[in-house]
Formats: structure tokens, C-alpha cells, sequence
């Protein structure tokens, strides 16, 4: 019963060290992977707070649209869209809680979106390229991930990460 006692403490005392390490060496990060197949893209190191937006040209009309999110508590949340024309696909009401100002460029911004997003995805390119802007770089998700991909964007721990 003893040698059991001694095997079971040995197997949690490595449990507890392996995930030390992990926590003490991996690096939070935003990390890209193919929608599809799960092939990971790229992994963007992120801190508690820290903001990204993706950029695109929308397929209806023809004008730029930003998604703004952040990222709080390991969790995606979008907080504002920018955009510069009306049209199918973009939000034409304004919820409960939410705010719409207008920049002095003539876009629009609602705000106020406060929403997790559990399942963040993106069609790569199929009008235009996507933009993602993130630790002051921005990337061409196109470049990145190829044409019409489905980009999927969650947070994790990565130990090695692109330094993109």
C-alpha cells in the first residue's frame, strides 16, 4: 500500500511541475489557426488589455469595415466597429447600451459592444485583403494564410510563438 502511496505522490508532484514550467515559460498569446484543418498561421504575444482590430473592404459596399476587440481575461471581446457606409451586413441600429459617433475621417463607430466572442472567425480575402493590426504591426491575413482561408482567433498559452 505504501509503494502505491509513494507512486500516486511522485505522479502529482510531476503534474505540479509540469504545469509550473508551462505557466512560468509559455507566453499568452493570440494564435491564429486555419478554421478547417486547425494548421496553426501565427501566434501574437498579448497581455491582459491588449487590443487588435482586423481591416477589410466590405463585399456589399465596397467600403472599409474595422472590427475592434480585446482581449480580457483569456477571452476575445469585440468592442467597436468602424465603418463608412450603410449596406447590408453592417449594423444599422443601435443596441442597448451602445454608442454611435462619427470620426471626423465620415466613418461611423459604434461602441459599447461589451460581447465575448467564443468562435471568432474571418474569410480571408475573398473582395480584399484582411488586415489585422495587433502590437503596433499590422499583417495581411492574405499573405499569412492564403486567399479565401477561414481564420480562426482564440487566446492560448504558446511556449515558442513567430515573432511576427
Amino acid at each position: 500500500m505504501k509503494r502505491y502511496f509513494t507512486g500516486a505522490v511522485v505522479a502529482v508532484v510531476l503534474i505540479v511541475i509540469t504545469l509550473l514550467v508551462y505557466y512560468s515559460f509559455s507566453t499568452p498569446c493570440l494564435i491564429l489557426r486555419n478554421g478547417d484543418t486547425g494548421k496553426f498561421y501565427a501566434a501574437f504575444p498579448v497581455k491582459e488589455k491588449t487590443g487588435f482590430s482586423v481591416t477589410f473592404i466590405h463585399s456589399v459596399n465596397n467600403s472599409p469595415v474595422t472590427d475592434v476587440y480585446e482581449i480580457r481575461d483569456g477571452k476575445i471581446y469585440v468592442i467597436k466597429t468602424i465603418y463608412y457606409s450603410f449596406g447590408a451586413g453592417v449594423q444599422t441600429e443601435i443596441e442597448e447600451g451602445q454608442t454611435l459617433e462619427y470620426g471626423k475621417n465620415g466613418s461611423m463607430i459604434v461602441s459599447g459592444f461589451n460581447r465575448q466572442m467564443d468562435h471568432l472567425s474571418y474569410i480571408v480575402g475573398t473582395v480584399s485583403d484582411h488586415v489585422l493590426e495587433i502590437n503596433g504591426s499590422t499583417i495581411s491575413l492574405t499573405e499569412l494564410c492564403g486567399r479565401n482561408s477561414t481564420v480562426r482567433f482564440s487566446f492560448g498559452r504558446k511556449m515558442w510563438y513567430n515573432k511576427r
